[in-house]
């Protein structure tokens, strides 16, 4: 298995910065296969980390997942969101019950809010903590919170345990790096890093290419070895072919210079204010 570049969680342990998401698998039967070929071939390359949620596909998504992963749960990192509208702390912890049986295990490496919507951060917070007191998460974090939605919850006596926040995070979405990704980085918490070529519509933009001409690249590569340089970025971008999942672990080859970044930084300039937290 080829070794992938890790970031360490508040907790110490070391998680692959090149991951695999998962958004709209299993939206087509007739790619099933392929699709699930496309994620073991991305385990093979080390990408061992996987993100999922009970949102995509309305569970279809996860069940998915659980049959590539059959036989090989060992030496993965296992995430997973419950929805807002499930996370109560009783919701929150039967969300996870069904999310785990449609993965097929026993437990998930991480557990996240997807994103801020009624119930109290508290409660969700009380449901993390049944689930990992019963064993059936190791760690838990959030998704799509804002500066003011992360000051609040480390107010909370229950919120040391934060391992992440994931956020979209790309060239043209970078308004993070004004206020959120410095609020992240000084508590040690690393910001995974979705839709990170933009869902495809970065490798159409004209900057994108001649840099990756002068790498032998491709400009999706161009676009995730921006995140991974950074060290404590993890990306997870979603492949649904061989090629894109070949495609995205050549990312980690590729070096950007100076030249590089400051051509990157003059399409796609850095924030100089703060910004509503964008989504999708």
């Amino acid at each position: 298995m080829t070794s992938i570049p890790t970031t360490r969680l508040p907790s110490g342990e070391a998680v692959p910065i090149l991951g695999q998401g998962t958004w709209c698998l299993a939206d087509d039967p007739r790619r099933r296969r392929e699709e699930i070929a496309t994620l073991q071939l991305g385990i093979d390359l080390g990408m061992t980390l996987i993100d999922a949620a009970e949102m995509y596909g309305d569970g279809a998504s996860e069940e998915l997942v659980g049959e590539a992963i059959q036989g090989r749960r060992e030496g993965l990192f296992l995430v997973s969101k419950v929805l807002p509208g499930n996370a109560t702390r009783h919701g929150t912890v039967a969300a996870c019950e069904r999310s785990l049986k449609r993965l097929g295990t026993d437990r998930l490496d991480l557990y996240l809010l997807h994103w801020r919507g009624g119930p109290a951060l508290a409660e969700t917070l009380e449901g993390f903590a049944d689930l990992q007191r019963a064993g059936k998460i190791r760690h838990w974090g959030v998704s799509n919170l804002d500066i003011e939605d992360c000051r609040e919850l480390a107010a909370l006596p229950d919120a040391k345990g934060l391992a992440t926040n994931q956020l979209l995070y790309n060239l043209t979405r970078r308004g993070i790096e004004f206020d959120l990704l410095p609020w992240c980085r000084e508590r040690r918490v690393p910001v995974m890093a979705y839709s990170p070529i933009e869902q495809g519509r970065l490798l159409r933009h004209p900057a994108l290419p001649s840099i990756a001409d002068r790498h032998g690249a491709t400009p999706a590569q161009i676009a995730l070895a921006w995140l991974l340089r950074q060290g404590d970025i993890i990306a997870i971008p979603k492949a649904g072919h061989a090629s894109h999942v070949r495609d995205n672990h050549g990312a980690l080859s590729i070096t950007l210079d100076a030249a590089d970044l400051a051509a990157l930084d003059s399409v796609f300039p850095p924030p100089n204010r703060a910004r509503p937290l964008e989504m999708l």
